[in-house]
C-alpha cells in the first residue's frame, strides 16, 4: 500500500508550505497538489526547480515511468482529478462540496447511475496510485502528501483499498483566507512579481473574489472537513494552525512527522535543502527557506469587510480560537 498523507484545508490556508516543510524529511516526498488541474499554459508553467515543467528532468522520468507502469501520463492531462469528466451529468453532480452522510450517499447513488463514472472511476484511482508510487520510487520515500486540500477529493481516496491514508486537517484564521482571494497573485504567490501566476506571469485576477464570497467559501470548506472528518477513525488524522505552522515550526513539525510515523530526527533544517518539484501555490518558486507569519488582514481589511466576514462565518472563525 501506498502511505499517502493528505492535508485537509480551504484554499490559500498555507498547504503548499505545509507540503514542503514537510517533504524536508528524506522519507517524505511531494509534488504538492496530485489532482494537478490548474497548470494554466503547461509549455510555460515553471516546476519548483525553475524548470518549465516539459522540460523538468524529474517530470520526464515520472512520465517515462508511468508510461513503463501502462499508463499514458501528461502532466497536462494527469488523469487523477475526480472531477474531470467529459460527462456534463458527472461535472454537475461532482460540484457541490463534501456534503453530510445522507446527501452523499444520494450523489454516490446518482453517480451510480453514470456509465461514465463508472468507467473512468477506477481508471482515476489506478492512475492516483500510479502516480503516488511512481513519485515515492524516483524519490526513494516511503510516504507522499498530497496539498490538494478537496474534501471530496478525499472522500474517493480514501475508498482506495492501495492506500493508507492519513490526514492532517490545516486551520487558518478566515479573515487572512478572505484576504488572499480579495488579490491571489498579491498574497498568494512568489514573492517576485515575474514568477507569478504558474511562473510566467499569467494573470490571476479571474480568481479574485468579493470578501462575501470568500467568507462564505472559508465556511463551506471547514464546513465539508468536519462532515468528513466525523466519520473517520480519530487515530487517522490531526489538527494543526498556520499561525502555530509558523510561530512553533519546529514543535509542530516534530509533532506532525510522530503522526505521519517517521523520525523527526532525520528532518533535514532547511526544507529547502532537498530539492523538490512542486505544483501549486507560487511560494515554490520562492528561494528563502525563511518561516513567516502573514497577518496582513489585520490593516488590510476595512471595517465594512471584517463585518461582512463576521456576519458570514464569524461563528465559526471564533470555534477555532480566532477571536
Amino acid at each position: 500500500m501506498v502511505r499517502l498523507v493528505y492535508i485537509l484545508a480551504p484554499s490559500h490556508s498555507g498547504s503548499t508550505l505545509l507540503c514542503m516543510l514537510l517533504s524536508g524529511h528524506p522519507d517524505v516526498c511531494t509534488i504538492g497538489e496530485l489532482k494537478i488541474n490548474s497548470l494554466g499554459d503547461p509549455d510555460r508553467y515553471l516546476c519548483s526547480c525553475g524548470q518549465p515543467i516539459r522540460q523538468c528532468d524529474f517530470w520526464r522520468r515520472v512520465t517515462r515511468t508511468m508510461q513503463q507502469r501502462g499508463i499514458a501520463f501528461d502532466i497536462a492531462r494527469a488523469g487523477t482529478d475526480f472531477h474531470a469528466s467529459p460527462s456534463r451529468y458527472v461535472q454537475r453532480l461532482l460540484r457541490p462540496l463534501h456534503r453530510g452522510p445522507l446527501l452523499e450517499t444520494l450523489r454516490d447513488a446518482a453517480l451510480s447511475l453514470s456509465s461514465a463514472w463508472r468507467t473512468n472511476l477506477p481508471c482515476i484511482q489506478a492512475s492516483n496510485v500510479a502516480l503516488m508510487r511512481t513519485i515515492c520510487d524516483t524519490y526513494t520515500a516511503k510516504v507522499i502528501v498530497d496539498s490538494s486540500k478537496i474534501a471530496l477529493r478525499l472522500k474517493y481516496l480514501l475508498r482506495n483499498p492501495r492506500l493508507d491514508v492519513k490526514v492532517i486537517r490545516l486551520i487558518r484564521d478566515g479573515r487572512a483566507v478572505a484576504t488572499t482571494h480579495l488579490d491571489p497573485a498579491r498574497f498568494a504567490d512568489a514573492s517576485d512579481p515575474s514568477l507569478r501566476g504558474g511562473g510566467y506571469g499569467a494573470s490571476r485576477q479571474p480568481e479574485q473574489k468579493p470578501i462575501h464570497e470568500a467568507a462564505m467559501e472559508w465556511r463551506r470548506s471547514n464546513e465539508e472537513a468536519d462532515h468528513l472528518l466525523a466519520r473517520l477513525d480519530p487515530s487517522r488524522w490531526t489538527q494543526v494552525r498556520y499561525e502555530d505552522l509558523c510561530c512553533d515550526t519546529d514543535r509542530v513539525r516534530e509533532h506532525l512527522y510522530r503522526f505521519i510515523g517517521v523520525d523527526p530526527a532525520a528532518a533535514a533544517p532547511d526544507f529547502r535543502a532537498i530539492p523538490r518539484h512542486v505544483i501549486g501555490n507560487g511560494m515554490r518558486l520562492d528561494r528563502t527557506s525563511e518561516v513567516r507569519l502573514d497577518e496582513r488582514w489585520r490593516t488590510l481589511l476595512r471595517q465594512q469587510d471584517l463585518a461582512i466576514f463576521d456576519s458570514i462565518t464569524g461563528v465559526l472563525n471564533r470555534r477555532f480560537g480566532y477571536a
